[in-house]
């Protein structure tokens, strides 16, 4: 035995044990090839392509020019932008909710984290419907929870059903995490399908954490139902998170919020006092003048969005193998591609979806997100938040080298 034997450790287990954002290792992986002079197209980015609306940039550039800015403010956010949220909530979705119980955090991002932090003890188990956002796991192993895995695949659209939950509730289980418009596939759940999931959290005690980030971003008619507003009676054991990122194309300015009962809300911001003070004051004036005016950007980027969908999906479907559901929110499409796995491609024979994201960057150079990033293999997510001819190049790379496989 030697004294190394009792070394410690130079990276904590809890830190240690976290994985790196698939999302923004394969974004970070396409532009430093595109920066070597390589014609890589990404699928992999979750942001608008469009930039923040000037009238946001404008109020921005005011706001830097003020000295009051300059300064610390209260961590639960500036008054004015808890009133705005507070208001644009009930605009949009029709929840009524106290500015007071509303907490600003640096992005939707850090909301997810908060979430978690102040709801989860050390062995607590939280539902997670798969496919899920990359970070939600992570979060979850953050604050000691456990993340059980509830899987819906493509012939059931994506969508997990109040059964399947069910079977998944133990004891142990604290709380529910609800993404819908979904990230990664884009599933959107029907109000009534809300309804019966929030009803059944309800009568077991569980908390819901809801992300409504995408709630804008919805196509066909379809509407984005908020769970505390189907089923008011969850408004004490429901946490909403949202943020500016998607609505208004401010995925850089980093403003999120966090809603919940009074003293969740008292909880987190004494956590956030300590770990972040307040949130940039010039971003968080820019989200006030984002919330507080008219949603006709967002309007004009569903338009590019829903036309650039209906293309994706309709040619990924064309490639032999590839099964792809017409997604109804966000901007991703979400194949499967288990009918190419286990096929020679290029002398390559791929078995998870993994591996294929790595042949066709290495082969065709398109950078897409492998399903395990998101749950199980045997799938990829491509966001069509990118220029109408780089999407079209891009699944045409990939259907050429598809079409190769034997």
């Amino acid at each position: 035995m030697t004294d190394d034997t009792f070394a410690p450790r130079r990276v904590s287990w809890r830190v240690g044990a976290i994985a790196e954002s698939a999302t923004l290792a394969v974004d970070a992986k396409a532009k430093a090839l595109k920066a070597q002079g390589r014609p890589v197209i990404g699928f992999g980015a979750g942001e608008p392509d469009f930039p923040t609306p000037d009238y946001i940039v404008e109020a921005a550039i005011a706001a830097a020019r003020v000295p009051a800015n300059h300064r610390y403010t209260p961590a639960a956010g500036l008054p004015e932008l808890r009133e705005a949220i507070a208001a644009k909530t009930l605009r949009d979705s029709r929840l009524s909710v106290p500015a007071g119980r509303i907490l600003v955090t640096n992005g939707g991002k850090q909301a997810v984290y908060m979430a978690f932090a102040s709801i989860i003890d050390p062995g607590d188990e939280v539902i997670l419907p798969a496919p899920y956002w990359t970070t939600y796991p992570e979060a979850i192993a953050l604050a000691g929870g456990r993340a059980v895995e509830v899987f819906a695949g493509e012939d059931q659209g994506y969508l997990v059903t109040v059964d399947q939950l069910e079977a998944a509730r133990t004891p142990r289980t604290k709380a529910l995490l609800f993404c819908s418009p979904s990230n990664p596939t884009g599933a959107v759940y029907s109000p009534d399908q809300v309804r019966e999931i929030g009803r059944w959290a309800l009568e077991h005690g569980i908390w819901v954490i809801t992300d409504e980030i995408y709630e804008h971003l919805t196509y066909d008619g379809v509407r984005a139902a908020s769970m505390p507003v189907e089923v008011p009676e969850l408004a004490d054991t429901c946490l909403v998170l949202n943020g500016v990122a998607k609505t208004y194309a401010m995925t850089g300015w980093r403003v999120g919020w966090l809603i919940g009962p009074a003293d969740v809300v008292a909880a987190a911001t004494n956590l956030q006092s300590h770990l972040t003070s307040n949130v940039n004051n010039v971003a968080q004036r820019a989200a006030i003048t984002a919330l507080t005016g008219d949603l006709s950007a967002v309007e004009e980027m569903k338009t590019a969005f829903d036309r650039r969908r209906r293309r994706m999906v309709a040619m990924l479907n064309e490639i032999p193998g590839l099964t792809c559901p017409m997604p109804q929110g966000a901007f991703y499409a979400y194949p499967s591609v288990k009918g190419v796995l286990g096929r020679t491609i290029r002398g390559a024979k791929p078995l998870t979806s993994a591996e294929l994201a790595a042949l066709i960057l290495d082969e065709v150079e398109v950078a897409v997100v492998p399903g395990e990033a998101f749950g199980p293999s045997g799938y990829l997510r491509l966001s069509y938040a990118l220029g109408d001819d780089d999407l079209v190049e891009g699944v045409s790379r990939i259907a050429g080298l598809l079409a190769e496989a034997h």
